[in-house]
C-alpha cells in the first residue's frame, strides 16, 4: 500500500508518514524545503528500512511544481491507496490590514495546492476504483477566528473543496475525508511561550487518520475534528 503525503517534513506530514511507516506502508513524501525534507527521509529510511520511501521537493504554491509533482507521482506507476493534501502556511492579519498578496499567497499554498494536486491523481483513483484522499483543514475552516484572515478564508475554502469533491467521489469507491485540526504542538507553535500540554500531539491527528484509513470499504469517515482538551487556543 502507498501513500501520499505532501508537507510531509515535519508537524502533521512527518507524523502521518512515521505512522503509516511503521505499519508497512510504503512513502511519497514531498514538501517545499528539500534539507528538511531529506532529513526527514534519511530519519524514517533509518527506522523503516523494510518499506520504500521516495521524496522529491516541490513548492506546490506555485502551479507548475503542482504539476511536475504530479507528473513525477504517476511516472512512478504506482497505486495511489492514500493522499494527504497537508501542504500549507499560515500568515496573520486582518482582511482589512494584511499586506497585499497576503489573500494569494494564502490560497495558492492552502487550497490551489490540494485541489490541483488532487486533479492530476484522482483520475487515477477513479479508475482503479479504490483509494481514500485526506484533506487537511483547520478549525479555521469553520469558525473564524480574530488574527486569521486571509489563512482562515483559504482553509474555508479547502473545506469546500473536500465536501463537494466528497459527493462525487462517491459513485468511485474514492473515499474523502476533511480533517479538522486545533492546535497541535509542532514547530509553528514551539516559540509561542504557551506550555507544550496546552497543545494537542501532532500524533494524535496522526493516529485519527491512520484509523479512519482502516475501515472497510462499506464505511467513510467524512469529518475528524479535533481540539485540545481545554479548547481552541
Amino acid at each position: 500500500m502507498n501513500i501520499i503525503i505532501t508537507g510531509a517534513s515535519r508537524g502533521f506530514g512527518k507524523a502521518i508518514a512515521e505512522l503509516f511507516a511503521a505499519n508497512g506502508y510504503d512513502l511519497y513524501l514531498t514538501s517545499r524545503n528539500e534539507v528538511t525534507l531529506y532529513k526527514a527521509m534519511e530519519d524514517l529510511t533509518t527506522r523503516f528500512p523494510e518499506i520504500k520511501i521516495k521524496a522529491r521537493a516541490f513548492d506546490l504554491s506555485k502551479r507548475e511544481q503542482v504539476n511536475s509533482l504530479g507528473n513525477w507521482l504517476l511516472g512512478l506507476d504506482i497505486s495511489i491507496d492514500i493522499l494527504v493534501n497537508n501542504a500549507g502556511s499560515f500568515e496573520p492579519g486582518s482582511v482589512y490590514n494584511e499586506p497585499e498578496g497576503t489573500m494569494e499567497n494564502m490560497m495558492n499554498t492552502n487550497f490551489y495546492s490540494a485541489y490541483h494536486l488532487t486533479r492530476a491523481l484522482v483520475p487515477a483513483m477513479m479508475e482503479q476504483r479504490s483509494g481514500h484522499i485526506f484533506n487537511m483543514c483547520s478549525i479555521a475552516s469553520f469558525q473564524a477566528y480574530k488574527n486569521g484572515g486571509a489563512y482562515s478564508i483559504s482553509k474555508f475554502a479547502l473545506a469546500g473543496f473536500s465536501k463537494n469533491l466528497r459527493e462525487e467521489m462517491k459513485p468511485f469507491a474514492v473515499k474523502v475525508t476533511t480533517v479538522y485540526s486545533g492546535a497541535a504542538y509542532t514547530d509553528s507553535w514551539a516559540g509561542s511561550g504557551i506550555e507544550a500540554q496546552r497543545f494537542m500531539k501532532a500524533e494524535d491527528v496522526a493516529q485519527m487518520i491512520f484509523a479512519a484509513s482502516q475501515l472497510s470499504a462499506r464505511a467513510c469517515v467524512e469529518d475528524i475534528i479535533l481540539r485540545p482538551q481545554l479548547g481552541d487556543i
